[in-house]
């Protein structure tokens, strides 16, 4: 066998192994796979629109170098079915996703990797400059939860809040 054929099956079996590794890492990393399971969330579970819900109007703002959401801290009860209007009076795109803070720590890592990464989900969505969205929760766990916009640099500039379920 002539040398030069030795070498070009190498680079082949080395291109052909270098794209399965290629491969595997970026469906291991690819943005569909950094959410959390849809089937189970920390905060409780996806509540039914048809069913009533008390409304809560949240706001989401940028400026002086500050990002956030008013009201910054929401209370419910432990059972209680929540229809979240959230508004973007900014002129950047901003989330809204509720999680624990270790959660959305971590899919805020993710994201930093992905920043494409867009979130309709039943737990979060990502709204327009001026525009608005709904979520509606159902809170079956007590303690404290997050939500956040983990657009790259947006949590870092003060875009959380805490919900307090009693």
């Amino acid at each position: 066998m002539p040398k030069h054929t030795s070498l070009i099956s190498a680079v082949g079996l080395f291109v052909t192994s270098s794209a399965a590794v290629l491969a595997t890492g970026v469906a291991m990393t690819t943005p569909a796979s950094a959410h959390e399971d849809h089937g189970r969330f920390s905060a409780g579970e996806p509540g039914d629109p048809k069913k009533p819900a008390r409304v809560v109007e949240v706001r989401m703002f940028e400026g002086s170098g500050k990002m956030g959401f008013e009201p910054a801290r929401i209370e419910v009860r432990r059972g209680e079915q929540v229809r979240f209007v959230v508004r973007n009076d900014g002129e950047e795109d901003h989330e809204f996703i509720l999680a624990t803070v270790a959660e959305n720590r971590k899919h805020a890592g993710v994201m930093k990797k992905h920043p494409e990464m867009e979130h309709d989900d039943p737990n979060g969505k990502r709204i327009l400059p001026y525009g608005n969205g709904e979520i509606v929760w159902k809170f079956t766990k007590r303690g404290e939860f997050e939500f956040a916009c983990l657009i790259p640099g947006h949590y870092e500039k003060g875009m959380f809040g805490k919900i307090i379920v009693k």
